[in-house]
Protein backbone atom coordinates (compact mmCIF):
# COMPACT_ATOMS: atom_id res chain seq x y z
CA UNK A 1 0.00 0.00 0.00
CA UNK A 2 1.50 3.44 -0.55
CA UNK A 3 0.39 6.73 0.81
CA UNK A 4 0.94 9.62 -0.32
CA UNK A 5 1.22 12.30 1.94
CA UNK A 6 1.44 16.24 1.62
CA UNK A 7 4.76 17.92 1.04
CA UNK A 8 3.97 20.35 3.57
CA UNK A 9 3.56 17.71 6.49
CA UNK A 10 6.75 15.94 5.33
CA UNK A 11 9.00 19.70 5.25
CA UNK A 12 7.51 20.78 9.23
CA UNK A 13 8.40 17.17 10.26
CA UNK A 14 11.90 17.40 8.76
CA UNK A 15 12.59 21.31 9.52
CA UNK A 16 10.64 21.23 12.97
CA UNK A 17 8.05 24.43 11.79
CA UNK A 18 5.02 24.66 12.35
CA UNK A 19 2.17 25.83 9.98
CA UNK A 20 0.00 29.26 10.77
CA UNK A 21 -2.62 28.49 12.43
CA UNK A 22 -5.14 31.04 11.84
CA UNK A 23 -8.10 29.86 13.59
CA UNK A 24 -5.87 30.78 16.63
CA UNK A 25 -5.06 33.79 14.98
CA UNK A 26 -8.64 34.59 14.19
CA UNK A 27 -10.35 33.60 17.99
CA UNK A 28 -7.21 36.02 19.34
CA UNK A 29 -7.68 38.92 17.10
CA UNK A 30 -11.07 39.01 15.60
CA UNK A 31 -12.83 41.17 18.13
CA UNK A 32 -10.20 43.70 17.82
CA UNK A 33 -10.21 43.97 14.37
CA UNK A 34 -14.11 44.38 14.31
CA UNK A 35 -13.90 47.77 17.00
CA UNK A 36 -11.25 49.36 14.84
CA UNK A 37 -13.32 48.65 11.64
CA UNK A 38 -16.74 49.92 13.80
CA UNK A 39 -14.49 52.87 14.30
CA UNK A 40 -14.39 53.84 10.98
CA UNK A 41 -18.21 52.91 9.40
CA UNK A 42 -19.98 53.21 12.80
CA UNK A 43 -21.95 50.38 11.65
CA UNK A 44 -21.17 47.29 14.08
CA UNK A 45 -22.96 45.16 11.99
CA UNK A 46 -20.94 45.83 8.87
CA UNK A 47 -18.06 45.86 10.71
CA UNK A 48 -18.21 42.35 11.83
CA UNK A 49 -18.72 41.30 8.04
CA UNK A 50 -15.37 43.33 7.10
CA UNK A 51 -13.51 41.52 9.60
CA UNK A 52 -14.52 38.46 8.46
CA UNK A 53 -13.17 39.58 5.25
CA UNK A 54 -10.06 40.86 6.53
CA UNK A 55 -9.22 37.52 7.91
CA UNK A 56 -9.84 35.88 4.44
CA UNK A 57 -7.69 38.28 3.08
CA UNK A 58 -4.99 36.73 5.37
CA UNK A 59 -5.30 33.29 4.59
CA UNK A 60 -5.19 34.07 0.71
CA UNK A 61 -2.13 35.80 1.45
CA UNK A 62 0.29 33.53 2.78
CA UNK A 63 3.29 36.62 2.93
CA UNK A 64 1.40 38.11 5.56
CA UNK A 65 1.33 34.99 7.83
CA UNK A 66 4.00 34.97 10.25
CA UNK A 67 5.64 37.80 12.73
CA UNK A 68 4.10 41.01 11.38
CA UNK A 69 0.72 39.41 10.88
CA UNK A 70 -1.06 41.67 13.69
CA UNK A 71 0.37 44.86 12.00
CA UNK A 72 -1.14 43.22 8.85
CA UNK A 73 -4.41 42.49 10.03
CA UNK A 74 -4.87 46.20 11.71
CA UNK A 75 -3.54 47.70 8.50
CA UNK A 76 -6.19 45.57 6.38
CA UNK A 77 -9.15 46.51 8.44
CA UNK A 78 -8.64 50.17 8.04
CA UNK A 79 -8.20 50.28 4.41
CA UNK A 80 -11.01 47.91 4.08
CA UNK A 81 -13.31 50.22 6.89
CA UNK A 82 -12.17 53.47 4.62
CA UNK A 83 -12.97 51.74 1.48
CA UNK A 84 -16.64 50.83 2.95
CA UNK A 85 -16.31 54.38 3.64
CA UNK A 86 -16.15 55.29 0.37
CA UNK A 87 -18.29 53.03 -1.36
CA UNK A 88 -20.80 54.52 0.96
CA UNK A 89 -19.97 57.88 -0.13
CA UNK A 90 -20.67 57.35 -3.71
CA UNK A 91 -24.12 55.28 -3.24
CA UNK A 92 -25.20 58.19 -1.76
CA UNK A 93 -24.02 60.49 -4.37
CA UNK A 94 -25.37 58.34 -7.05
CA UNK A 95 -28.69 57.41 -5.21
CA UNK A 96 -28.97 61.18 -5.08
CA UNK A 97 -28.80 61.76 -8.63
CA UNK A 98 -31.27 58.76 -9.47
CA UNK A 99 -34.00 59.87 -6.97
CA UNK A 100 -37.11 59.95 -9.19
CA UNK A 101 -40.16 62.48 -8.39
CA UNK A 102 -42.93 59.90 -8.19
CA UNK A 103 -45.18 59.83 -11.22
CA UNK A 104 -48.62 61.20 -10.62
CA UNK A 105 -51.47 58.70 -11.12
CA UNK A 106 -53.94 59.40 -13.89
CA UNK A 107 -56.31 60.28 -11.00
CA UNK A 108 -54.12 63.08 -9.43
CA UNK A 109 -53.40 64.76 -12.82
CA UNK A 110 -56.90 64.89 -12.94
CA UNK A 111 -57.38 66.53 -9.91
CA UNK A 112 -54.57 68.93 -10.38
CA UNK A 113 -56.19 69.76 -14.19
CA UNK A 114 -59.62 70.61 -12.16
CA UNK A 115 -58.47 72.51 -9.40
CA UNK A 116 -56.89 75.00 -11.77
CA UNK A 117 -59.49 75.02 -14.19
CA UNK A 118 -61.44 76.67 -11.21
CA UNK A 119 -58.59 78.63 -9.83
CA UNK A 120 -58.82 79.89 -13.30
CA UNK A 121 -62.22 80.77 -13.49
CA UNK A 122 -61.98 82.44 -9.86
CA UNK A 123 -59.06 84.67 -11.05
CA UNK A 124 -61.55 85.78 -14.49
CA UNK A 125 -64.28 86.50 -12.54
CA UNK A 126 -62.88 89.04 -9.31
CA UNK A 127 -61.62 92.07 -10.11
CA UNK A 128 -58.82 92.87 -12.43
CA UNK A 129 -56.80 94.17 -9.96
CA UNK A 130 -56.83 91.76 -7.62
CA UNK A 131 -56.17 89.08 -9.81
CA UNK A 132 -53.12 91.09 -10.88
CA UNK A 133 -51.75 91.27 -7.87
CA UNK A 134 -52.28 86.85 -6.76
CA UNK A 135 -51.16 86.33 -9.95
CA UNK A 136 -47.81 88.59 -9.12
CA UNK A 137 -47.42 87.62 -6.05
CA UNK A 138 -47.53 83.86 -7.18
CA UNK A 139 -44.79 84.07 -9.43
CA UNK A 140 -42.43 85.25 -6.00
CA UNK A 141 -42.37 88.87 -6.55
CA UNK A 142 -41.82 90.53 -3.27
CA UNK A 143 -43.76 94.39 -2.20
CA UNK A 144 -41.52 96.52 -4.01
CA UNK A 145 -41.59 94.60 -6.86
CA UNK A 146 -45.54 94.51 -6.86
CA UNK A 147 -45.58 98.36 -5.93
CA UNK A 148 -43.42 99.01 -9.00
CA UNK A 149 -45.38 96.85 -11.61
CA UNK A 150 -48.44 97.68 -10.26
CA UNK A 151 -48.20 101.36 -10.04
CA UNK A 152 -49.40 101.36 -6.51
CA UNK A 153 -47.18 103.13 -3.32
CA UNK A 154 -45.21 100.54 -1.52
CA UNK A 155 -46.99 100.98 1.62
CA UNK A 156 -50.39 100.03 0.57
CA UNK A 157 -49.46 96.60 -0.98
CA UNK A 158 -50.07 94.82 2.11
CA UNK A 159 -53.51 95.63 2.81
CA UNK A 160 -54.08 95.15 -1.39
CA UNK A 161 -53.14 91.91 -1.08
CA UNK A 162 -55.03 91.17 1.81
CA UNK A 163 -58.44 92.30 -0.30
CA UNK A 164 -57.68 90.51 -3.19
CA UNK A 165 -56.96 87.16 -1.10
CA UNK A 166 -60.10 88.09 0.39
CA UNK A 167 -62.08 88.78 -2.81
CA UNK A 168 -60.50 85.35 -4.15
CA UNK A 169 -61.44 83.21 -1.56
CA UNK A 170 -65.15 84.21 -0.76
CA UNK A 171 -65.79 83.94 -4.96
CA UNK A 172 -64.15 80.34 -4.82
CA UNK A 173 -66.34 79.49 -1.85
CA UNK A 174 -69.31 80.93 -3.32
CA UNK A 175 -68.77 78.41 -6.65
CA UNK A 176 -67.64 75.41 -5.20
CA UNK A 177 -68.07 75.45 -1.40
CA UNK A 178 -65.69 75.13 1.52
CA UNK A 179 -62.63 72.77 0.91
Amino acid sequence: MVVNAPTEAWTEATTGETSFDLEAVFCEQYARVARVIARVVRDHARAEELAVEVFLKLWRHPRAQGEKTEGWLYRTAVRLGLDELRRQTRRMRYEGLLRFVPVPTPEEIHTIKEEQQRVRLVLSAIARRHAEMLVLRSHGLNYQELAAALNRNPASVGTLLIRAQHAFRKEYVKRYGEQ
